[in-house]
């Protein structure tokens, strides 16, 4: 039993001091399933879900009144998630900014930082003040390397309806901030409709590459098949590039309809390239990458690739 601990909201370890509870009584409640850590030095009954909204009653715990929650913490309460796979095993890092003058916080668990907010660059999310969704999709497109960049554009895109002149209106507010360089380039990069960060990734990685940018979610019909969604795809030369994530295309019948599929496109004249989770790798890339030329240069012989002043290493860093 587990009635000494709060089951209907997020507590921190003072919390249970002031009850009376020790970090003993914790430590088994976390041991035996029934109490979990939401954010760095935050809890919640294991029964609670991840919802933005959970996060933000977890986050009101331990955010000051003059700071603001940023960056992929913000992206998180927006209900978008950009941590990497790694960091899923521990709490996350909070990352908030103190504004108005307000010295950064310092205090284990926290990315502190100074930033200036105007107002309607801050909103509030059950008690939290957080970021906008414009405003933490452009931090974070300066902020962390290419393809979070990307993927981040895409999925807020995506979520929130963002157009391409809602972020080029943004760019005045960055300039001569680290990262901006990044943002202006990616902002007509990006894309709504995208699926998952994965195909963000891929489609970044082919236009570096030296290709045209491919067109996301292109829907074609398929005798023999129906209607067909493509993910990164050239509709002109019938060529596609798609991830396969272990969430939707692992199980017999995921890729029994995979195979059926493909192979009704491949009937109606589409090379379909598949990157899976190791085609994500250097060596990976490298693999699905000479696929594409091959499927390109038999389609498109005159094509000339663009060239770049960086060197490759320099363009191929991914996230």
């Amino acid at each position: 039993m587990a009635h000494d601990i709060p089951h209907d909201r997020p507590f921190t370890t003072a919390d249970l001091m002031a009850r009376g509870i020790s970090r003993h009584r914790l430590q088994q409640r976390l041991l035996d399933g029934t109490v979990r850590q939401l954010l760095y030095g935050v809890y919640v009954p294991a029964d609670w879900g991840d919802s933005p909204a959970a996060k933000a009653r977890a986050a009101a715990l331990v955010v000051p009144a003059h700071c603001v929650v940023t960056d992929r913490s913000a992206a998180s309460l927006h209900g978008i998630d950009l941590h990497d796979a790694v960091e899923r095993d521990v709490a996350p890092v909070l990352e908030i900014v103190s504004v108005g003058g307000a010295r950064a916080t310092r205090r284990a668990g926290v990315l502190g930082g100074n930033r200036a907010l105007r107002p309607d660059e801050i909103t509030v999310i059950d008690g939290v003040r957080v970021t906008t969704v414009l405003r933490t999709a452009c931090d974070i497109a300066c902020l962390r390397g290419r393809w979070r960049a990307i993927g981040a554009l895409d999925a807020f895109r995506t979520a929130y309806g963002i157009s391409e002149a809602d972020l080029v209106a943004m760019l005045p507010r960055f300039r001569a901030r680290r990262g901006v360089t990044q943002l202006r380039e990616l902002v007509p990069l990006s894309r709504t409709g995208v699926d998952s960060q994965p195909e963000s990734w891929i489609r970044i990685t082919i236009y570096d590459e030296g290709y045209p940018m491919p067109a996301a979610q292109v829907w074609v019909w398929v005798d023999g098949w129906g209607r067909a969604k493509i993910e990164n795809a050239w509709e002109h030369l019938r060529i596609g590039v798609e991830y396969d994530g272990l969430e939707f295309h692992s199980s017999p019948e995921d890729r029994a309809h995979d195979q059926k599929r493909r192979a009704a496109l491949a009937a109606a004249g589409w090379i379909i390239i598949v990157v899976r989770r190791d085609g994500l790798t250097l060596e990976g890339r490298a693999t699905w990458l000479a696929e594409l030329g091959a499927a390109y240069g038999s389609r498109a012989p005159a094509f000339g690739r663009r060239t770049y002043a960086r060197a490759p290493e320099q363009r191929r860093r991914g996230r």
